[in-house]
Parts: structure tokens; C-alpha cells; sequence
């Protein structure tokens, strides 16, 4: 294990993703292997039954809650990218971290972070007007939130400026362009679905204190979380492969 390794980091998964009778992942299974949960707040997915039954739960299994907000587009899971003005996205931001950290106190817990979700967060990571306005609005209900940002990106030259506390996220199961950004899902690769190819990049990755794009680049960055999706079949079996490979190479897995 290299000198420089980060040996203490965060696995995080979103979830909450279902909605009324439609499950989306095993949250209750994922809730036994991350430290953190990102929940969607009931604008891309998400309700407040969902959110309260996956609150409860983190709260339980001593997971860190964050808040998850995206676009208000349910049928396309927040994954298209909307071209609504930034006071009305801030607004919006705002509005879903309220909703949010109501369920969590309700839920005896409390919001610890915020990212992004999705669309919204692929186009805040290369606009950091677009990454600031949701901040800044985040910030405004909670100045001490953590905000989650893609690493290498926009988003974290605007945490950087705002000076808040922020954790730099990178993705165990998205493969990475040269700039930091993820290979857009339609791309053959650019999501990945076996732990064994997943978790030693990963570690690659922590021991290089960098993202490795699909080129072999390497991208320095500060790793302070490692993000798996909920939505993806192998989610569950991903983030136990990826904890028990980043263990056994004397890794800690906590919450940031």
C-alpha cells in the first residue's frame, strides 16, 4: 500500500429511488454495507413514505444521510438534462434539502450532506455557474452541510471558493473521460457491473490519489468517497465485492 493512500474513506450509494408501489435497488440490503446514503427527495424519485422507510433505516444502521435532490422529472429519473433558469434550479434545490432534513428529524436523524443527483449533476460538474447557484442555495439552509462533488470538476473549483465543507466523490462503477467527467451511460463501458474489475480500479485509484480515466490518464484529486449506484442489478454484490477488496488492503471504510 502506497505512502500517500487514503486508508480512511466513505462508500456511499443512492437510493430511496422508488416510488409508491415501484421498488427501485435493495436499499435495506445496501444500508448493511455503505457508511453513507444519498436519498432522492421526491422530485426525480422518491416519495415521503419512501424517503421515511429509508431514513429510519439509515438512522438504524448508523448510516450518514444525505440529501439528494434533482430534477423534478419522474419519468425520466432525473437522468435528462433540463435547460431551466439557476434561480429556479436553486429554488428547487432548496426546496428538496428542507423536505429532506424534515424526514431525517423525523427519522431521529439529521442531514449530514447534499449531492447532486443525475442530469443535474452532470451539467453542474462542466458549469460552475450552474454548480455555485446550487450550492449557495444549499448553503443558505444549512451552512454547515457537507456538499458532495465530483472530483477534478467544476463543481469542485466552486466548493473550493466557497470555502464550505466538502467530500470529493469518485464513482466505483462509471468509467471517466480525460476532463473528470463520466462516459455518457449510452457509451458501451461506461457503466460497470462486476465487483472484481470494479473494486482493484478503485484501489488503483486511492493509491494513486487520482481518478484513472478510461485513457489510462491520471486525474490528481482528493478522494474522500467512493460512490456505488443503487439502480444497477449487481449494486448489492458490487458494494460488498468493493468493501471486502478495500478491507482486506487496509482500507477503513467510515463516514466522512
Amino acid at each position: 500500500m502506497g505512502a500517500n493512500m487514503t486508508r480512511n474513506v466513505d462508500l456511499n450509494a443512492d437510493m430511496g429511488e422508488g416510488f409508491g408501489p415501484w421498488t427501485m435497488g435493495d436499499d435495506a440490503a445496501l444500508l448493511d454495507i455503505v457508511t453513507s446514503a444519498n436519498i432522492a427527495c421526491g422530485f426525480h424519485a422518491g416519495d415521503p413514505d419512501v424517503m421515511a422507510r429509508t431514513m429510519a433505516l439509515a438512522v438504524k444502521n448508523g448510516v450518514g444521510i444525505g440529501a439528494h435532490p434533482g430534477f423534478a422529472d419522474l419519468k425520466g429519473f432525473g437522468r435528462r438534462q433540463l435547460p431551466l433558469p439557476h434561480d429556479e434550479i436553486a429554488n428547487a434545490v432548496a426546496y428538496q434539502l428542507g423536505a429532506a432534513q424534515a424526514m431525517a428529524r423525523r427519522a431521529g436523524g439529521s442531514v449530514k450532506h447534499l449531492k447532486l443527483h443525475g442530469a443535474l449533476s452532470n451539467m453542474a460538474s462542466v458549469d460552475a455557474d450552474l454548480a455555485r447557484a446550487c450550492y449557495q442555495a444549499a448553503l443558505a439552509v444549512d451552512p454547515d452541510i457537507t456538499i458532495m462533488v465530483l472530483a477534478a470538476t467544476a463543481m469542485e473549483t466552486v466548493v473550493r471558493e466557497l470555502d464550505c465543507a466538502w467530500a470529493g466523490e469518485i464513482f466505483a462503477d462509471r468509467a471517466y473521460n480525460d476532463d473528470a467527467t463520466l462516459v455518457d451511460r449510452r457509451k458501451p463501458g461506461a457503466v460497470l457491473h462486476d465487483a472484481t474489475v470494479a473494486a482493484p480500479r478503485i484501489l488503483k485509484m486511492l493509491e494513486a490519489g487520482a481518478i484513472i480515466a478510461e485513457s489510462g490518464k491520471h486525474i490528481p484529486c482528493r478522494i474522500d468517497t467512493i460512490c456505488l449506484h443503487g439502480d444497477t442489478p449487481q449494486a448489492v454484490e458490487m458494494a460488498r465485492g468493493i468493501k471486502a477488496h478495500l478491507q482486506a488492503a487496509g482500507v477503513t471504510l467510515q463516514t466522512f
